[in-house]
């Protein structure tokens, strides 16, 4: 997946976890109806699962299922509208990136929908600007993230090969070996640590601690400016992705490998984040070593259990057999228009297969091969930039009110 795509998101409040004064109606999310469970469809972009969610008397919105956020998050602005107006406090964020901190406001007393699971005087953490743009990076409509309240009341798991997400009470579920692989969860601060994991890279093997990350789309992310871990031999000089508090700059390399669960992983393209914009922002008391993504979750059958300190992997076997791939084409897109499917180049790297095919800033993208750029989203679109080195693309761009043709070459720059 093409790596611009993919972000990294921590948050930290400053203040202490947040609370309503009244308490009508049952706190933290529920199951209605007397279920015990409920099914939601998910769509993947980027390796981010995007849930459907409703606050108050909103339409369908779009949420990405986070284990990386404590809190839930608007990140878009136009949903302010439905949200409660009772907004209690400002909080500032700390987020990963090399700006300063910004600051968000609390409202108190929402409703939230999620499937037959609710939740009343519902907390959210409304961002005044919609400074990650991540229906512009992801080419999808994004209104906000999810995590911690959902997972700490239910055992939830990703089935990413049917692309469905099944929220379980508790008590009603019981882990059996057929499952899959028991690997044991350690909850620091409302985020979910792996500390059974096993690198091999250029130091031999390494046992690290990795923070479960299902809001990052990358493979592995390594901290190697607070370990011992050595950077590879190669490695590419890249922006790895946005946070909070803007850019996420470091290398790309890959790992011989990477154990977890007792499934060995090889030839693992990993992300390495310089310390300016990644290393200050982690806290000095988590241990953590770096974060397992999205591309590397699909290739299982993921069962998160906070309750019991446990989740489940299970492989699909179809999606073991992939290559760990970075994009071969050395142009990163952004998507503009209503319903974001727009394309436009947003940067070409230098010496590139794009740079040699004239690709520019700002180009928009009409045709791929055969096909027409508004039919296919930024996932399908990313998959073709990375589909086989050597790989000619026949490409048509509007430049200026010009139609340019050209031919991409794909080139394996990692």
């Amino acid at each position: 997946m093409k790596i611009i795509l993919l972000f990294a998101l921590m948050l930290t409040l400053t203040s202490g976890p947040l609370e309503t004064k009244a308490q009508a109606k049952r706190f933290g999310f529920h199951l209605i109806q007397k279920r015990r469970s409920t099914r939601i469809p998910f769509e993947l972009h980027a390796n981010l699962i995007i849930i459907p969610a409703c606050i108050n008397n909103s339409d369908t919105l779009h949420f990405i299922l986070d284990t990386g956020v404590g809190s839930t998050i608007i990140t878009d602005p136009t949903v302010t509208p439905y949200i409660n107006s009772q907004f209690v406090r400002a909080i500032r964020l700390d987020g990963v990136g090399q700006d300063s901190t910004m600051e968000a406001q609390v409202s108190i007393g929402n409703t939230l929908r999620v499937g037959f699971a609710r939740t009343f005087n519902h907390n959210l953490v409304v961002l005044q600007k919609d400074v990650l743009k991540l229906s512009e990076l992801i080419g999808t409509p994004i209104n906000g993230l999810i995590g911690y309240e959902l997972f700490e009341r239910f055992v939830v798991t990703i089935d990413f090969r049917h692309r469905e997400v099944l929220l379980q009470l508790p008590e009603y579920y019981k882990y059996r070996p057929k499952k899959g692989a028991l690997v044991p969860l350690d909850l620091v601060d409302r985020k979910p640590y792996i500390e059974d994991v096993t690198i091999r890279g250029k130091g031999g093997e390494q046992k690290v601690k990795l923070l479960l990350d299902t809001g990052a789309g990358h493979a592995v992310m390594l901290n190697t400016y607070s370990t011992h871990i050595p950077l590879p031999d190669t490695t590419i000089d890249v922006q790895l992705g946005i946070g909070l508090s803007g850019k996420i700059s470091g290398s790309l390399g890959r790992l011989k490998g990477i154990k977890i669960g007792g499934y060995n992983l090889s030839d693992v393209v990993t992300s390495f984040p310089d310390s300016l914009s990644f290393g200050g922002k982690l806290g000095p008391n988590t241990g953590r070593e770096g974060n397992v993504g999205g591309e590397l979750l699909r290739r299982f059958r993921v069962t998160i259990n906070y309750p019991d300190r446990y989740m489940v992997l299970k492989p699909i076997r179809k999606a073991m057999k992939e290559t760990f791939e970075h994009d071969m084409s050395g142009m990163d897109l952004r998507a503009k228009g209503e319903k974001f499917n727009e394309y436009y180049v947003d940067k070409v790297i230098e010496d590139s297969p794009a740079d040699a095919a004239g690709l520019q800033k700002d180009d928009r993208l009409m045709f791929i091969g055969n096909s027409s750029a508004s039919e296919l989203n930024m996932t399908e679109i990313y998959k073709l930039l990375q589909r086989k080195e050597g790989k000619a693309i026949d490409l048509v761009v509007n430049r200026k009110g010009s139609l340019v043709f050209t031919t991409l070459i794909l080139k394996r720059i990692i």
